[in-house]
């Protein structure tokens, strides 16, 4: 994955605020909305491009497109910013292949640490009971 290939790749959007803000929001575009076509990239291999549909799939569009909004500063370029720092990050956490599970058996100690336990366990709720009286 190249990030400077894939940041020049990236469309941006100012678009107005929501909210409470007074006259600054309504008269400022400080909101961004970043796209990225998933199918016209040239930054990501084929792969790539079918692990994060397969990952993001809840995110993307109809046209494998994903976007993103960013308004939490009152600064277009620092909702810039940190719309492309989130973008990286939730490409990165997609493209993360987990390790495969490996089956494995407890060892002899450990099954008879546990039926030792439970026969512990056990006899401390028999001798709960009332006594015998032979």
């Amino acid at each position: 994955m190249d990030k400077a290939k894939i940041i020049q790749e990236l469309q941006f959007k100012a678009v107005r605020s929501s909210g409470a803000g007074g006259q600054h929001v309504n008269k400022v575009s400080t909101k961004i909305e970043l796209s990225f076509d998933l199918d016209n990239s040239n930054a990501l291999t084929e792969t790539e491009k079918e692990r994060i549909i397969l990952k993001l799939s809840n995110r993307l569009t109809k046209e494998n497109i994903l976007l993103l909004q960013c308004d939490e500063s009152r600064s277009q370029h620092k909702n810039k910013d940190l719309a492309i720092k989130r973008f990286l990050e939730v490409l990165e956490n997609a493209l993360i292949v987990p390790k495969k599970r490996r089956k494995t058996k407890p060892s002899k100690a450990a099954i008879e640490k546990r039926l030792q336990n439970k026969k512990k366990a056990a006899q401390k709720k028999v001798n709960r009971g009332k006594p015998d009286m032979d």
